[in-house]
């Protein structure tokens, strides 16, 4: 039986001050974020779509992603516990961050941005859609290394025990999230981008896949208690805050096929 490693969550010890893993995994998707933009930055070539706006672009997508990620965190899983304890709500390096809740966020700074730049939003979501995954697969990583986020109980072959919840074997459902949400999605979005699309296609695709492929991966993931109880009518809270997004892919995508054939 596999047994979770239980790695040392400070992945840099430096005397009384500790780098952990969580921070580096979201340091990896920034720069993951900055040499994919770049590539795509030389396949669209936009007049002011430059380095100097991707790098902006980034700014702007860090403070979406942190203050939207860790409200999400706080007002759809762990409402009572926080507003109990206000201070840990500044943790941010002891995890606990709301990928639904991150991706409003980024929603609202974009829209920040586009309004600056005075540019189409929706393309500008379409340019970014491809570059997200990478993002969304090392914070899986950042989930797996910490031990948290474990999966349900299984007997499957490759079950694991992580000791920090007890000895039941589990999915290790974030290597599970980390192929799907990560690696799978980005190769879609990325193949899928590489030909001209109607404006909102892409945006529509990522909502799709995401939301499907999320919904498929909390089968396995041990359900959070989030505003709506545990489980509600068999669903757990990251399912349903996915099926809105397949729903808004799926009208999204619609939309701009027509829209482009008139």
């Amino acid at each position: 039986m596999l047994v979770h490693p239980q790695f040392d969550p400070v992945a840099i010890h430096l005397g009384s001050f500790g780098i952990h893993w969580y921070g580096l995994m979201y340091l990896l998707g920034f720069v993951t974020f900055i040499w994919l933009g770049r590539k795509r930055l030389r396949a669209l070539n936009r007049p002011g779509w430059d380095e100097k706006f991707l790098d902006d672009l980034l700014f702007y997508g860090v403070l979406g992603v942190v203050l939207g990620g860790r409200l999400g965190e706080v007002l759809f899983y762990n409402p009572g516990y926080y507003f109990s304890h206000p201070l840990k709500i500044f943790a941010v390096w002891e995890g606990g961050m709301s990928f639904h809740g991150g991706f409003l966020g980024v929603l609202a700074a974009m829209i920040l941005f586009a309004r600056n730049r005075n540019i189409q939003w929706l393309a500008l979501m379409d340019f970014i859609a491809p570059l997200v995954p990478p993002g969304l697969a090392f914070g899986r990583l950042g989930n797996f290394i910490n031990g948290e986020l474990w999966g349900r109980p299984t007997d499957v072959p490759w079950a694991m025990i992580f000791p920090q919840a007890d000895n039941i074997p589990r999915h290790p459902s974030q290597l599970y999230e980390f192929a799907l949400e990560g690696v799978a999605l980005f190769t879609l979005l990325w193949i899928f981008s590489n030909k001209p699309r109607p404006v909102g296609t892409v945006s529509g695709l990522f909502l799709i896949g995401y939301g499907c492929f999320r919904f498929i991966g909390e089968f396995t993931r041990n359900p959070d208690d989030g505003i709506f109880g545990l489980m509600t009518f068999g669903i757990s809270m990251g399912q349903w805050l996915s099926l809105p997004m397949v729903i808004a892919g799926i009208a999204l995508m619609i939309w701009s096929y027509r829209r482009a054939s008139r």
